[in-house]
């Protein structure tokens, strides 16, 4: 059986593999003047918690094409542009890139979309999917 995220911020999560924890956290936070809305799946280990999954909805006027999304993504995970390595992928909404643990798209200038497993929870094709069923909500 799988399950649905539910809403976010203009955007419907419309499928979350079996693996992805039960406990759920919405958060809204802003870095480098991009605003976060973000969901959180995590389950509890021996250790305390682990994030299966999270999906962030950006929002701000630097988002100004793909290129522009993934230097902002790189510098917001610590990530070296020249050894990330992404492949393009068309998302229903836009033009996107993903890895084997991540992949983003551009919906619109000003807007993209953020989502990242836990490479031991679900695989780059769980990821596809994942990604594949959020899109933007039709109550808008």
């Amino acid at each position: 059986m799988t399950r649905d995220g539910g809403e976010l911020s203009g955007f419907h999560i419309g499928y979350l593999p079996a693996g992805i924890g039960a406990e759920m956290s919405d958060f809204a936070t802003e870095w480098e003047d991009v605003r976060f809305a973000t969901r959180v799946w995590e389950r509890q280990v021996d250790d305390g918690y682990r994030v299966d999954l999270r999906v962030h909805v950006l929002r701000g006027e630097r988002l100004t094409d793909l290129g522009a999304v993934r230097e902002f993504l790189a510098d917001y995970h610590e990530r070296d542009t020249a050894t990330w390595e992404l492949t393009d992928f068309a998302h229903p909404d836009g033009p996107g890139l993903a890895g084997d643990a991540e992949a983003f798209w551009l919906v619109e200038p000003g807007v993209a979309v953020d989502v990242l497993v836990d490479p031991d929870t679900a695989d780059a094709i769980e990821l596809r999917a994942i990604v594949h069923g959020v899109v933007r909500s039709h109550e808008r």
